[in-house]
C-alpha cells in the first residue's frame, strides 16, 4: 500500500473538526486512505443494502450504537441523506470531541447541499485526488513519472491494464453513477463529448461550438460538463485577472484531469505511441498541472489556480495565487529552447504580478535561466513547491 500525501492533511482536519468529509472520484482510494490512517475506527459501508436500510430508518439510533471512541467511518455517505440531520444533533451534544466521524463520498449535488445545510462549522473537507509522482516514485522517479503519465493516477489503473480499467469505469459511470446523480445522460452523447474534450485538451472551452458538433443545445453541453467537473473527471481553469470581478466572464481552459482517461479515449496505450501523437504537449501540460495543483492544495489549502493568456498569444500555463504571492509556470513536453521560454515567461510574470516563474520540462536537474526564472526537470520537482518568502521582522527602536 502506498503512502498518500493527503494522510497528514486528513489527520490535521480530524484534530480540528468533529466531522471530516473526504470527497473524490470513485476508486480514487478514499476507503484505503481513511482505514490506513484510522485502523481502529469502526467502519460502515452505506452502499450495503442491509446497512443502508438500517441507517435510513433509524439514523440517530445507528449512530449512537456505533459511536466509537476511535472514530466511525461512514463510506458512500451520499447513499443515506437522512444521516446528516442526525449527525448534527449527535455532534452538538459534545462539540469538544473532534475526529468522531469520517464521511466518505463521491461528488453528489445533494451531498454538498446536505453538508452545507446540516454540518456548517462542524465539518472539514478534504478532496482526495489520484496519485502524484512523489507517491509512486520510489527509487526510479523518471520511470515512475512516465508510467504515471501514460496510465494516470487512479490506483487500479496505475497498477494494471489502464485501458481495460478505464473502459469498465466509464460503463459503470454512465450506467449507474449518473443515474444516482439524477442526470439522464445519453451514453453515446456523453462518450462523444468526452472524446471531443480529449481532442481539445487544454484548449479554451467553447460550449456553443461543442453543442453544434454534438447536435444539442449550449445548455445541454454546459450541464454535462458541470457533471463531469463535479465528479472529478474534468477541470475548468479560470483565466487570471487582477480585477477579480472579471475572472468569471472570460473563457476557461478545459481538460480531462486524469491522463489515463485522456489516453484511453485517444486509443494510446504506450509511451512510444504518446510521444508520436499530436496530444503529447497538451497531455504533458495536464499531467504536470494536475500534479502541482494536487500537492499545492494539500500544502496550502487556500491557494487558487489560474492560467493567463492575451489575445496576442502570450501565456502562462499555470498561475498559483498563494495569499498575496503569485507564481507562474510554463510547462513544456520537450527540453529545448529554454531561453526562449524563459524570456516569454519573464515578460508575462510582470503582467500577473508574479515574483518568480519556472519552466517545468523533461530535462534533468535545475538550471537558473534569468534572475526570476528557473528551469526544473519535473523528475527533480515531483516533491517540490515554491517557497513563500518570509517577511522580515521589523525592529522597533527603543526610545
Amino acid at each position: 500500500m502506498r503512502k498518500r500525501l493527503a494522510e497528514a492533511r486528513l489527520r490535521q482536519l480530524s484534530q480540528q473538526f468533529p466531522v471530516v468529509l473526504i470527497l473524490g472520484a470513485r476508486q480514487v482510494g478514499k476507503t484505503t486512505l481513511v482505514r490506513a490512517a484510522f485502523p481502529k475506527a469502526a467502519y460502515c459501508d452505506l452502499e450495503d443494502p442491509a446497512l443502508r436500510h438500517l441507517f435510513t430508518e433509524e439514523p440517530a439510533f445507528q449512530l449512537e450504537r456505533r459511536d466509537n471512541a476511535l472514530g466511525l467511518i461512514l463510506d458512500e455517505v451520499q447513499s443515506v441523506p437522512s444521516v446528516f440531520a442526525a449527525l448534527r444533533g449527535f455532534i452538538d451534544r459534545d462539540r469538544k470531541r473532534n475526529g468522531r466521524f469520517l464521511l466518505l463520498g463521491s461528488a453528489h449535488p445533494s451531498l454538498i447541499r446536505q453538508v452545507s445545510e446540516s454540518l456548517a462549522g462542524r465539518v472539514g473537507i478534504l478532496d482526495l485526488d489520484p496519485f502524484t509522482v512523489s507517491e509512486v516514485a520510489g527509487k526510479s522517479p523518471r520511470r515512475a513519472l512516465h508510467d504515471l503519465w501514460v496510465r494516470g493516477g487512479f490506483p487500479d489503473a496505475f497498477a494494471g491494464n489502464f485501458r481495460e480499467w478505464w473502459e469498465a469505469y466509464l460503463r459503470t459511470y454512465v450506467e449507474r453513477d449518473l443515474s444516482q446523480l439524477g442526470v439522464g445522460a445519453d451514453p453515446i452523447l456523453l462518450r462523444r463529448l468526452l472524446l471531443m474534450l480529449a481532442h481539445c485538451q487544454g484548449g479554451l472551452l467553447n460550449l456553443s461550438q461543442l453543442g453544434q458538433s454534438l447536435g444539442v443545445s449550449y445548455h445541454t453541453v454546459d450541464r454535462y460538463v458541470n457533471v463531469l467537473e463535479q465528479t472529478f473527471l474534468v477541470r475548468r481553469l479560470l483565466p487570471y485577472h487582477r480585477n477579480v470581478g472579471k475572472r468569471l466572464v472570460k473563457a476557461t481552459k478545459v481538460y480531462l484531469r486524469d491522463t489515463g482517461l485522456l489516453h484511453h479515449l485517444l486509443n494510446l496505450s504506450t509511451l512510444a505511441e504518446l510521444e508520436n501523437h499530436p496530444v503529447r504537449g497538451a497531455s504533458w501540460e495536464t499531467f504536470v498541472t494536475e500534479d502541482v495543483i494536487r500537492r499545492e492544495k494539500l500544502a496550502s489549502p487556500q491557494s487558487l489556480f489560474f492560467f493567463w493568456r492575451t489575445a496576442a498569444g502570450a501565456e502562462i500555463d499555470l498561475v498559483i495565487e498563494r495569499g498575496s504571492q503569485r507564481f507562474g509556470f510554463e510547462i513544456k513536453a520537450g527540453s529545448g529552447e529554454k531561453m526562449v521560454y524563459a524570456h516569454k515567461l519573464a515578460d508575462a510574470l510582470a503582467d500577473v504580478g508574479a515574483s518568480h516563474g519556472w519552466v517545468l520540462d523533461q530535462s534533468a536537474g535545475v538550471t537558473p535561466l534569468l534572475p526570476n526564472v528557473e528551469c526544473r526537470g519535473f523528475a527533480n520537482a515531483c516533491d517540490w513547491l515554491p517557497e513563500t518568502p518570509s517577511v522580515p521582522t521589523r525592529r522597533v527602536k527603543k526610545r
